[in-house]
C-alpha cells in the first residue's frame, strides 16, 4: 500500500517552485534563499505497531521517534537544524505512568540526542485520546555546498556501501537508534558519492528502492554484507539465518550509499569514520535487484524487508 500511495501523491499533489525534491524520497528539499536549501522530513510512530509500551521505557520510544528523524536527514546528507514534536498520548496514561509522566519521558528520550546533533525542539503540539500513543516529529535541516544526497544518481559501475552492521535490530536498537549524521556530513564533504539513503526497511528492499530510483540495477553480494552480533542471536531463536536478519529485520540505520569504483576504492582504504565502511555489491544497467549466481551470473535478490502494511515485527 505505501508505494501505491506515494505514487498517487506524486501524481497529484501540485507542483512548487519551492520544491525541489518531494514525496519519494528520505525527506523533501525546498529551496531556502539564501542560504541553500532546506531538508524536511516528517515521521511518526505508535505504540502497537512499532513499539509495545507495556514493555518498553517511553524514553527509549522518545529516543526512536526523534531518531529516525534524524536518520532521514542523514540519509540526505543534510545537518539537523529543529524538530517539531506532535504527541497524542492515552488520556488515562499507560505502562504504568499518568499522561503528564509519559509525555516527560519521552522528552528524556529525545533531549540528549537533540543536544548531540544540535537540533533545537523548536516546538509542536500535545493532545490526549482514548487511543494509543502515536509521536510524529517533522526534523527540518540544511545541506552543504554539494548539497542533497537523493536515491536518484547511482549509475552501473558504481560500488555500493553500507556502514556499520546490519541484522537483529528488534533486540534493542530499533529503539536505541543512532542516527549517522556526522558520518553522512563527513562522506559527503570529502567524497563523491552519487546516491544514498537510511536502512531503515532493510538492506535488501531499501537497497531495491535505491536502484528504482536510480533507473538501474543493484547487485549485493550476500557474502560480503557485515552482520551484526545481534542478527545471529535472533537467528539462534527465529529459524532464520544470521544473513536473512542481515537482509531483512529493517531499522539498522546505517548508511547506504553508491559511489564510483575509484572513489569507493579510496573510501574503503581511508575508513574515515569511526564504524566500518563495507563494499556490499556494485549497479548494473538491468533494473532489479540482483546476487551473484557463479562466474559472470546473475540471480533475483528477493528484496525482503519490512512493509508498514505488515503486522508489528517480532523479535522472535
Amino acid at each position: 500500500m505505501e508505494r501505491e500511495f506515494v505514487e498517487w501523491l506524486v501524481a497529484n499533489l501540485p507542483r512548487s517552485p519551492l520544491l525541489r525534491i518531494g514525496p519519494g524520497d528520505d525527506a523533501a528539499v525546498l529551496a531556502w534563499p539564501p542560504e541553500g536549501d532546506l531538508v524536511a522530513t516528517t515521521d511518526a510512530i505508535t505504540d502497537q505497531v512499532d513499539f509495545l509500551l507495556e514493555e518498553v521505557d517511553p524514553v527509549r520510544v522518545g529516543r526512536k521517534a526523534l531518531g529516525v528523524n534524524l536518520s532521514d536527514l542523514a540519509a540526505m546528507a543534510a545537518e539537523p537544524v529543529a524538530a517539531l514534536v506532535s504527541l497524542v498520548l492515552p488520556r488515562r496514561g499507560a505502562g504504568g505512568r499518568s499522561t503528564q509522566e509519559l509525555a516527560e519521558a519521552i522528552y528524556r528520550g529525545m533531549l540528549p540526542l537533540a543536544e548531540q546533533h544540535a537540533c533545537v525542539i523548536a516546538g509542536g503540539d500535545t493532545n490526549t485520546w482514548d487511543g494509543p500513543l502515536a509521536i510524529s516529529v517533522t526534523a527540518l535541516g540544511r545541506v552543504g555546498p554539494s548539497g542533497a544526497l537523493l536515491r536518484s544518481g547511482a549509475r552501473p559501475g558504481d560500488q555500493v556501501l553500507v556502514t556499520g552492521a546490519l541484522g537483529g535490530s528488534l533486540l534493542g536498537r530499533h529503539l536505541d537508534v543512532e542516527p549517522r549524521v556526522r558520518e553522512a556530513l563527513l562522506l559527503r564533504e570529502r567524497f563523491e558519492l552519487t546516491a544514498g539513503m537510511d536502512v531503515s526497511d532493510g538492506l535488501a528492499l531499501d537497497a531495491s528502492r535505491l536502484a528504482a530510483a536510480s533507473g538501474c540495477g543493484l547487485v549485493i553480494d550476500p557474502a560480503a554484507v557485515p552482520i551484526a552480533p545481534a542478527a545471529h542471536e535472533l537467528a539462534s531463536r527465529s529459524g532464520r539465518t544470521p544473513l536473512d536478519h542481515a537482509l531483512g529485520d529493517g531499522e539498522d540505520f546505517e548508511l547506504l550509499a553508491t559511489a564510483p569504483a575509484a572513489e569507493a576504492e579510496r573510501l574503503l582504504r581511508e575508513q574515515p569514520l569511526g564504524i566500518p565502511v563495507t563494499r556490499v555489491g556494485w549497479c548494473i544497467a538491468e533494473p532489479g535487484l540482483w546476487q551473484p549466481a557463479g562466474g559472470d551470473a546473475l540471480r533475483p535478490l528477493a528484496p525482503t524487508g519490512y512493509l508498514h502494511a505488515d503486522k508489528p515485527p517480532s523479535a522472535t
